[in-house]
């Protein structure tokens, strides 16, 4: 029984031993934890705004047809370069040269008709005037005078009546010749064949709507439409500079310009999207229409400044904002393992660092947070550090 007591006396103060020097192994541990430092430094900074979008065409037009018919000749195909007025494509004239040939031949016949009713109306007008002046000599009864003005006016009416056949007919006529002149479709801008939905021998209607043959597109200048997240939105404006990557070459940067940002978003799975249009000159032609693209809107950038880690900035503190920037609070280090809240103003961030514009000296150093622990006061907006890019 002494030798049981002594064994567990001697565990008991194994155990107790073990205890101690675990627990305090893992309170310095802790304390070594919750005072990462991180000095101010000074360095660069650029504050960018970022999206998705797909490239398509600034200036293209879908050249349909006007008139219904078989697609006879198409002249062109995807990829040409076209000139304005250059010929593209025929639809079958026979339909519309038999019409224009019968309005012809029944604009010829109403022609024949007005000249002889013209005959008919000079020979009334005679009659008539002689008929005046034979009843001043009482040659001729007032019956016969009244029957040949009648006689006159009558044949003035269908002179009339024929002119007016006449204008119709001749309606028809350009109507129908302006339709044959639409089976030769031209081209009518400058630029690219880009798409050609129809083919050769296909039957097109356009009773209803106009069917489209193919596309011409200017590909000099090529549009990106982004899609901007409501977040971000309210901070970028016309005229301001951009640059764009492309999937195919990620290391060539594409600079542009902001055009126009549309005022009504599209809302995709419950998330408010707004287009923003950004204009690019591509006189290589290496931007295509539907790529992808990823832009980065540059909201402001500065050198040499005082730089902090994100992470330092504990929350936000509103009440205090100023010119010089966002009011935030951060614990800075100080002798003996102290630390201080200090209240300060951050200007440009991104998604590493912050510009610090008055409240901290470089050489400083804040305190961050622990690594189980991360930052309570990081402003966030749009699903990213608030003026950091968006991805």
């Amino acid at each position: 029984m002494r030798k049981i007591a002594l064994i567990i006396a001697v565990l008991a103060l194994a155990g107790f031993a073990g205890w101690k020097f675990y627990g305090a192994s893992a309170s310095q541990a802790n304390k070594k934890e919750a005072l990462r430092l991180a000095p101010v430094t000074v360095g660069d900074i650029g504050e960018q705004v970022t999206a998705q979008g797909k490239l398509e065409a600034k200036e293209y037009v879908d050249v349909g047809t006007q008139v219904s018919g078989q697609i006879m000749k198409i002249h062109v195909n995807i990829g040409d370069e076209v000139k304005s007025g250059d010929l593209l494509a025929e639809i079958d004239p026979k339909i519309y040269t038999t019409r224009v040939t019968a309005d012809k031949a029944h604009l010829n016949t109403l022609a024949a008709q007005q000249n002889e009713q013209n005959a008919s109306q000079v020979l009334a007008q005679h009659q008539y005037n002689r008929n005046v002046k034979l009843i001043k000599s009482n040659a001729v009864s007032h019956d016969v005078l009244e029957q040949s003005e009648a006689a006159f006016k009558a044949a003035e009416a269908k002179v009339a009546a024929l002119k007016a056949e006449i204008d119709e007919a001749q309606s028809t006529l350009d109507a129908d010749t302006t339709n044959l002149a639409y089976t030769k479709i031209t081209a009518p801008m400058t630029g690219t064949v880009v798409d050609m939905p129809m083919r050769e021998g296909q039957t097109v209607n356009a009773s209803q709507t106009a069917p489209t043959i193919l596309r011409i597109a200017d590909l000099n200048i090529m549009t990106v439409r982004a899609q901007v997240a409501e977040a971000d939105v309210m901070r970028l404006k016309t005229g301001m500079p951009v640059y764009f990557t492309t999937m195919g070459q990620m290391d060539r940067r594409w600079p542009a310009t902001v055009r126009q940002i549309l005022p009504t978003p599209e809302i995709i799975s419950d998330v408010v999207l707004y287009n923003v249009l950004i204009d690019s000159e591509n006189k290589d032609h290496q931007l295509m229409d539907s790529m992808s693209t990823q832009i980065f809107f540059t909201i402001g950038a500065a050198k040499n400044v005082p730089l902090i880690p994100v992470e330092a900035l504990s929350h936000r503190k509103a009440d205090a904002d100023n010119d010089k920037g966002m009011a935030y609070i951060v614990k800075v280090a100080g002798e003996k393992g102290k630390t201080e809240e200090r209240t300060i103003h951050v200007g440009l961030t991104d998604r590493v660092s912050a510009e610090v514009r008055d409240g901290l000296a470089e050489g400083e150093q804040v305190v961050l947070p622990s690594l189980t622990q991360p930052a309570a006061g990081a402003a966030k907006t749009g699903g990213g550090f608030r003026g950091g890019p968006h991805l």
